[in-house]
């Protein structure tokens, strides 16, 4: 890996090293949380990081032995070194060893942790490491890595889904002209970021309006994908169940990965039975036609198929659905540089009337980046206690 350079005595700096590398496991390590730990030594002249290392994926080693499996791989000796991690290091064996038992058998002195687990089985590192003589210090860039495990901690205290809503806006808001017409709003590069996130997701989401307007395949079309890349499922939240599916994608390509979220009265009808006899899904919400339980459908993606991130990229009035059922837990926009100005073009979300400021819905901004000529926002919501 490169090495980062920071001032020796910048704790945060290094920390952000690790943050990066955490992130490059997002997708992959779920269930898991996304954790990045890297190795500083004294080279002489300041310290930097001499190692580096991520958990990949489910199932495989933890950051804190890949970051050693890293050094061992340069010929260094980890003794005496400080060790940058963004989690915790877990003290119980699961599908791996405890990371503490390595940490204390590499001779590691001097241990920097982001934050705390949450989760109690794994919790206990740090008073293990103290208990070797190892200095620990805890609390560096705190907020942002619990941020990197945002994820994991809703999967920890609810049963649903970790939805992404994605919008590509001009600058006044709008997602496409009054005319409706299929057309990009943000740059190429912004499109091929979408496409990163539909690699990373399990469903991709949308409703019926996009799906009859847009006919989308709902792929992931980057250029190179694994060779055991599974495409996400397609899911459309829609109560007019189709009556002609061979005229669309979805269901002429790979109707045994499309799943209709309905209302009880569709999903007895022969639109219905047609679907399912195609091999797709068609799940029965409680709710009204224009209220769906989206809560109870996101939980069953879940449940039965495994989905623990999905990507809406419905219209305005399906977004501002999710995000006031509390069913947004991440926003990313793309902003286009660029002004429609007509009223009656889609807003990126719509739907509330009468609303005064008092009764916004807030987000705080996690990450701002170009992309091209657009830039990218990822926003997470301002828990209500925080307002």
């Amino acid at each position: 890996m490169s090495t980062c350079r920071v001032n020796s005595s910048n704790d945060e700096g290094f920390m952000a090293c690790a943050l990066d590398l955490a992130a490059k496991g997002r997708g992959p390590t779920a269930p898991n949380p996304c954790v990045g730990a890297v190795l500083v030594a004294d080279n002489g002249q300041g310290e930097e990081v001499v190692a580096g290392g991520w958990h990949t994926q489910y199932g495989a080693l933890h950051a804190e032995r890949e970051c050693l499996a890293a050094a061992r791989e340069r010929q260094l000796d980890p003794c005496g070194m400080t060790m940058y991690v963004t989690l915790e290091p877990c003290n119980h064996h699961g599908k791996t060893p405890p990371c503490t038992e390595a940490i204390i058998e590499a001779g590691i002195t001097r241990v920097v942790i982001g934050t705390r687990d949450p989760n109690p089985i794994a919790a206990g590192g740090i008073e293990k490491l103290r208990e070797h003589g190892i200095q620990v210090t805890e609390g560096v860039l705190e907020n942002e890595c619990r941020d990197m495990i945002a994820d994991f901690l809703h999967w920890q205290n609810t049963a649903g889904t970790f939805n992404i809503v994605k919008m590509a806006t001009t600058l006044d808001g709008k997602i496409a002209s009054r005319h409706m017409v299929p057309e990009p709003v943000s740059s190429a590069e912004s499109f091929a970021r979408v496409h990163d996130l539909r690699g990373m997701v399990h469903a991709v989401v949308v409703g019926g309006g996009t799906f009859r307007a847009d006919n989308p395949s709902l792929t992931c079309r980057q250029d190179e994908l694994p060779k055991d890349f599974r495409q996400p499922f397609g899911v459309i939240v829609t109560s007019r169940l189709p009556d002609k599916a061979g005229e669309f994608k979805l269901l002429r390509d790979r109707p045994d990965q499309a799943i209709f979220f309905t209302t009880e009265e569709a999903a007895r009808s022969t639109n219905a039975d047609a679907l399912r006899e195609l091999g797709a899904r068609v799940w029965p919400l409680g709710g009204t036609t224009g209220d769906l339980d989206l809560k109870q459908g996101f939980e069953r993606l879940r449940d039965e198929l495994q989905c623990y991130y999905t990507l809406i990229e419905g219209g305005g009035r399906f977004a501002m659905q999710c995000v006031e059922s509390g069913l947004a837990q991440e926003l990313v926009q793309f902003i286009a540089p660029r002004i429609l100005g007509d009223d009656q073009a889609p807003s990126a979300f719509s739907g509330r009337e009468n609303i005064s400021m008092s009764q916004t819905r807030n987000f705080r901004i996690i990450k701002t980046q170009r992309s091209g000529p657009d830039m990218m926002m990822v926003m997470r919501p301002v828990e209500p206690d925080a307002e």
